[in-house]
């Protein structure tokens, strides 16, 4: 029989957007949540403002690069020791390459281009779950959520072309990982938000973001704290029979049959 002792969550990209905001819900929730950035200031800020608000016993923030293995391995490492083993993952870091004007043409996308989008958004996921499920395994308890796009679903029309395949790929990671791990507890499921109002997204009143929001019955974007709540409501308890599922966030720009 399970302790009382709370879950122990793990949120990459958990610093900005979409993840800080899973990680407040998830510490919100009773969770102790670990959360890694890129961004020195970000993990600063999240690490600051979750101690003071939740208390700093139930926080651990680092900086990693998610393009690093050693430094994946050294994070759930230095985890392991302080707190135990990971039961719930959100895997929501992720890079989107734009310039000027847009995404980069195919034609001209270089191999490292490519394999920088690839090597964040798909390859580490793969690790950080990886890295992950063996603790999940022995517990009989797991729950990953991938965060993927609406670029990934349906017909992309802003974001670049690696962006594109490396957010399609991560369903059929959870596909295959599903068909290995979901007698022993565990599930992993996607969440696909659409236009959600972030730093990545750009100021809201942009000309990009405007006409986006026309292509959205619910006529606005969305909030990170409405995809959060998709994504802890897949961590919880209540979704253990929900499995190698996508759920679309996406006020209703995509919702297929």
């Amino acid at each position: 029989m399970r302790s009382h002792t709370p879950r122990i969550a793990v949120v990459t990209g958990g610093t900005s957007g979409i993840g800080l905001a899973t990680a407040r819900h998830l510490l919100a929730r009773g969770c102790r949540v670990a959360v890694f950035g890129q961004r020195p200031a970000n993990v600063e800020n999240a690490a600051r403002v979750f101690s003071r608000e939740f208390g700093a016993e139930r926080v651990f923030a680092r900086v990693v690069d998610l393009a690093e293995p050693a430094q994946i391995s050294s994070f759930f490492r230095e985890l392991d020791e302080r707190w135990g083993k990971a039961e719930i993952l959100v895997c929501n870091a992720g890079i989107s390459p734009k310039g000027p004007d847009g995404p980069t043409p195919f034609q001209e996308i270089t191999l490292d281009e490519w394999n920088a989008v690839l090597s964040v958004n798909l390859t580490g996921t793969m690790l950080c779950s990886q890295t992950a499920l063996p603790g999940m395994v022995e517990s009989g308890f797991g729950r990953i959520v991938f965060v993927g796009s609406i670029a990934g679903r349906a017909m992309p029309r802003i974001a670049g072309t690696a962006y594109v395949a490396s957010k399609a790929a991560l369903a059929g990671l959870a596909r295959s990982l599903v068909a290995r791990y979901a007698a022993q507890g565990i599930t992993i499921n996607v969440v696909a938000p659409g236009r959600i109002a972030t730093e990545m997204a750009g100021p809201r009143d942009s000309a990009l973001n405007r006409a986006a929001v026309a292509r959205i019955p619910a006529g606005r974007m969305g909030e990170p704290e409405e995809v959060a709540a998709a994504i802890g409501f897949l961590t919880s308890d209540e979704a253990a029979f929900i499995n190698g599922a996508t759920i679309d966030v996406n006020g209703g720009e995509y919702a297929p049959l």
